[in-house]
């Protein structure tokens, strides 16, 4: 770690500890305030939570969780937060150190270091996946562990927070059995999902389709000029007709993986865009957690069925 990156953490957490002055962003209503790093958490923490909560995400749609740096105001909902959710892994690589040390001074957790080693994904070099959200079934057991967070912090309303996370849950139950449903569909030879980078290992795993990423886990890799000519091949020999783009990813990198593939002779389209890192915009069907998997789910079937 350089000195200055060391620097700029003590910093960070010197105004967090500090309380950053008041927040008037923060009404005082008598909801817990909870913060979440990404759209996906606080989805889950609003259904959670219900009317009893204030929940806040920093991450907005379109924001790539792997190149994020907190802002001023992020510092002082964080600081003003009686509760705060992230996903860990080192999917917010820049802002790990800063919230795990908040964690000694107020409710902290990384939902996904919370899970079952046994149920996390490693790659072949042995880096943990962090996209812990494409497998339905992993992210119910994220779901309950905010439940049971926000039970101990608010233990007057932890009935409340129980039957909350009841009905949740078993609506995201539909939810997996859906996407096992329609990925099922998809003839055999054909089921091959190829993205802008490594998002979708979980997904492949849980609903049972062969997955390619063009970057590594995180969007800070790059992709070599070899890694795109190796994948074109692949895509060449298994006759692969569609690549999808994602919505917090130039889609250079897509584009050059179509220009490979068309130099091999073999023709390759674009079979749509996903959600990968990041939900569509608020008020929106991807806007939410269960709206956004359906409708990656959806555009993938159409595009290779």
């Amino acid at each position: 770690m350089t000195p200055l990156r060391i620097g700029s953490i003590l910093l960070l957490c010197t105004w967090l500890l500090a309380g950053c002055g008041k927040d008037t962003s923060w009404r005082d209503d008598g909801r817990l305030r909870i913060v979440c790093t990404t759209g996906m958490i606080s989805d889950a923490a609003r259904n959670v939570a219900g009317q009893l909560g204030d929940v806040r995400a920093l991450m907005g749609p379109g924001v790539d969780p792997h190149l994020y740096k907190a802002t001023e105001r992020d510092i002082r909902l964080l600081a003003h937060a009686d509760a705060v959710f992230y996903n860990g892994l080192h999917l917010e690589g820049r802002m790990g150190e800063v919230l795990s040390r908040l964690g000694k001074h107020k409710p902290v957790v990384a939902v996904g270091e919370s899970l079952p080693e046994e149920r996390l994904r490693r790659t072949p070099e042995g880096a943990l996946d962090p996209h812990i959200w494409f497998d339905v079934s992993l992210w119910q057991l994220v779901v309950r562990r905010i439940a049971d967070t926000l039970k101990e912090t608010d233990p007057e309303n932890a009935q409340a927070y129980e039957e909350n996370a009841r009905r949740y849950l078993a609506e995201l139950a539909d939810l997996h059995r859906y996407c096992k449903e329609q990925i099922a569909t998809i003839p055999r030879t054909r089921r091959v999902l190829v993205t802008a980078h490594d998002a979708f290992g979980y997904f492949g795993q849980a609903y049972d389709i062969e997955v390619r990423g063009i970057q590594g886990l995180s969007t800070e890799s790059e992709a070599s000029v070899r890694d795109i000519n190796d994948l074109a091949r692949f895509l060449a020999e298994r006759g692969v007709k569609a690549v999808f783009v994602e919505s917090t990813i130039s889609p250079k990198n897509v584009q050059a993986l179509i220009e490979g593939c068309r130099a091999l002779g073999h023709q390759v389209r674009i079979g749509g865009e996903l959600f990968g890192d990041a939900m569509g915009a608020e008020g929106t069907p991807q806007g939410t957690y269960t709206g956004m998997v359906r409708h990656n789910v959806d555009t993938i079937v159409r595009s290779l069925r």
